[in-house]
């Protein structure tokens, strides 16, 4: 097979394929076998007919169709493989010349990533940061703990800092109109807590049961959400239950109504525990990130717009489930946001692209790197997964090929991250 590969554009490749008689030949018996079984030759068993005999009892129009898209798919995949070409869609094939079985020659216009550069990964270093659990992290999760046990019983009276209320809220802008995100029905909050914007918790202070209240807050210039960032917001409050919160005490006997604990002692110490190693996980996924981020930052390719396009796509999709969760549109977030569709395309686009970037630069090292996921891997973790389901659709699902894929490229993915870990922590 001749393979002539042009690069029209630094993300579009042609590439010209000229087929052997031998490697047609190879093909074509292939393809005479699909047809064993499904054509009857008289004095021959089914599936046991001469490839000979039975290429004259074959319609030639099908047998052609099926060799051609055969011989197509094939010498393309090994064209693209010898010539370590990273296609991101299908081809445009046209077929230049074909004499039937003798001689074919086509030509496939598709876009790929090009130019693909590393730097020399082995060399590049960083160091891990210190891990430490301090008292102040314990004593947060007990006081979390405290209050998820407090005691709430309703009061009668004017509701204070610590106490838990119960309000109903609306917010409009200035124009009288509702304001998305800032309106709720029977939400509990704990004043104090400092969980809405400033100023708010204050104005609930002093409100007692079924007392309503209109007051207008600025949000903050920092605020996350653009289009309400430094905006006044009108809230009409209807407060309908105030409770008094009682926090245990944390004793010896708060611990033992907490998990199987005698002392505080024994929880506190737990605490440490397991917040190390919530700790040290995301500590780990963190140098991970920040390994791929300094080996993408000196690493260069060119990206086809095509397949940054569908990267955008896929997140803006995540983005729109998101928002259904939460009751909002993907217009009224636009709103929000200040942005127009196409705005919010490019504000997404350097996301993306770095997205693209770290997974080729991942592939490329795992190549180099000589990386593989063995089929024993594979269904090792495929039990694991399935021992974590009971749904016999899920199981099922598992099973699909295209998801057994997914499982054995995150596979590959933790081996390379733990080969370059070991690299850069050296």
């Amino acid at each position: 097979m001749q393979v002539k590969v042009n690069y029209p554009a630094k993300t579009q490749a042609v590439v010209t394929v000229i087929a052997t008689e031998t490697e047609l030949k190879a093909i074509k018996d292939h393809v005479l076998g699909h047809f064993q079984g499904r054509v009857k030759v008289p004095g021959f068993r089914e599936g046991k007919v001469p490839a000979a005999v039975l290429e004259k009892h074959i319609d030639q129009t099908a047998l052609q169709a099926d060799f051609l898209e055969e011989a197509l798919q094939q010498l393309y995949s090994q064209a693209v493989r010898s010539q370590e070409l990273r296609p991101v869609d299908n081809p445009d094939v046209s077929v230049k010349k074909f004499v039937p079985y003798d001689a074919l020659e086509f030509e496939a216009k598709v876009a790929v990533v090009s130019n693909i550069k590393l730097p020399d990964y082995k060399q590049i270093k960083i160091a891990k940061k210190p891990l430490s659990i301090t008292a102040k992290d314990v004593e947060a999760v007990l006081k979390s703990l405290q209050e998820r046990m407090a005691e709430k019983h309703d009061v009668d009276r004017p509701a204070k800092n610590g106490d838990q209320v119960w309000i109903d809220f609306k917010g409009t802008d200035a124009r009288g109109k509702p304001v998305n995100g800032a309106e709720g029905k029977d939400y509990p909050l704990l004043l104090g807590s400092k969980n809405f914007i400033p100023g708010f918790e204050d104005n609930i202070v002093g409100m007692k049961a079924n007392q309503d209240k209109t007051f207008t807050l600025k949000f903050p210039a920092d605020y996350g959400v653009k289009a309400l960032a430094n905006k006044n917001v009108t809230f009409a409050v209807t407060l309908t239950k105030v409770q008094e919160v009682a926090n245990p005490k944390i004793d010896d006997e708060f611990a033992a109504k907490v998990g199987p604990f005698k002392t505080v002692a024994e929880l506190k110490a737990d605490i440490k525990k397991q917040l190390g190693i919530e700790k040290q996980q995301e500590a780990d996924r963190a140098y991970e990130s920040e390994i791929i981020e300094a080996i993408s930052a000196k690493s260069t390719m060119e990206i086809p717009d095509v397949l940054i396009d569908s990267q955008i796509e896929r997140m803006e999709t995540d983005e729109r489930q998101n928002l259904t969760y939460r009751g909002q549109t993907w217009e009224e977030h636009l709103k929000e946001e200040g942005l127009t569709a196409e705005q919010h395309k490019q504000q997404k686009r350097p996301e993306a692209e770095a997205r693209l970037k770290a997974s080729f630069v991942l592939a490329e090292i795992a190549e180099a790197e000589q990386l593989q996921v063995m089929p024993e891997e594979l269904e090792i973790r495929l039990q694991v997964l399935k021992s974590q389901y009971k749904d016999p659709q899920m199981l099922a699902e598992l099973e699909k090929p295209e998801n057994r894929r997914d499982i054995a490229g995150r596979i590959l993915t933790e081996k390379t991250l733990t080969r370059l870990t070991g690299y850069a922590s050296s």
